[in-house]
């Protein structure tokens, strides 16, 4: 039986219009790092198609050892120098982001190392050897679930950054973080579900 990180990590879980207060556990993640807006011929989306092979030749390098899993979703961390250039004028150019993919615990770091070297012998893309394995300890979060296109998520980062953190005695820390469920290339923008993560800590 395949194991479903959405359906098994409390961290999945998100409501739309609803923010919620919760502890992130620590999770390991393959990472790459780049700079400026996503795009179709972008870094991030060169980013991308690093990340995924090693993904799934982890994916089936663990499945031989009998933990079959889906492959968790394409995640990312998004930050820039003034913060509001994620919700007043989005200037796609001032971002820095991390693109990341969850891999389950029980996958090694020289699981990961020998995954990169399958990786490259094969097809080698662009940005391998940039991609990395870390662990993120985010602790205390706020977020919701977004559902319509990204470019919207604005009005709903300001009412977290602006009204519900302050209100609740927390303040911001660390970096805005998105969760995609879905693939954008295959599901219509006005149904595209986004989990929208802030960690904070209390005043």
């Amino acid at each position: 039986m395949k194991i479903d990180v959405k359906k098994t990590l409390d961290c999945y879980v998100a409501s739309h219009d609803t923010f919620r207060i919760l502890d992130v556990a620590p999770q390991q993640y393959l990472m790459i790092d780049g700079h400026g807006a996503p795009g179709a011929d972008s870094e991030y989306s060169a980013a991308i198609a690093a990340l995924y092979p090693v993904a799934y030749t982890l994916k089936f390098a663990s499945k031989a050892l009998d933990k079959d899993y889906v492959v968790p979703p394409l995640e990312a961390l998004w930050w820039a120098q003034d913060m509001a250039a994620f919700t007043t004028g989005r200037d796609k150019s001032q971002w820095d982001w991390t693109a990341m993919i969850l891999a389950p615990d029980w996958i090694t770091d020289q699981m990961f190392a020998d995954a990169v070297a399958a990786v490259a012998a094969k097809s080698n893309p662009a940005g391998l050897d940039k991609v990395r394995f870390e662990t993120l300890n985010e602790g205390l979060c706020v977020q919701t679930l977004h559902i319509g296109p990204y470019d919207y998520e604005a009005d709903t980062l300001a009412t977290m950054h602006n009204e519900f953190i302050p209100e609740h005695g927390l303040r911001m820390t660390g970096k805005h973080h998105e969760i995609y469920f879905n693939d954008f290339r295959k599901v219509a923008a006005s149904k595209l579900r986004t989990i929208l993560r802030q960690p904070v800590e209390k005043i």
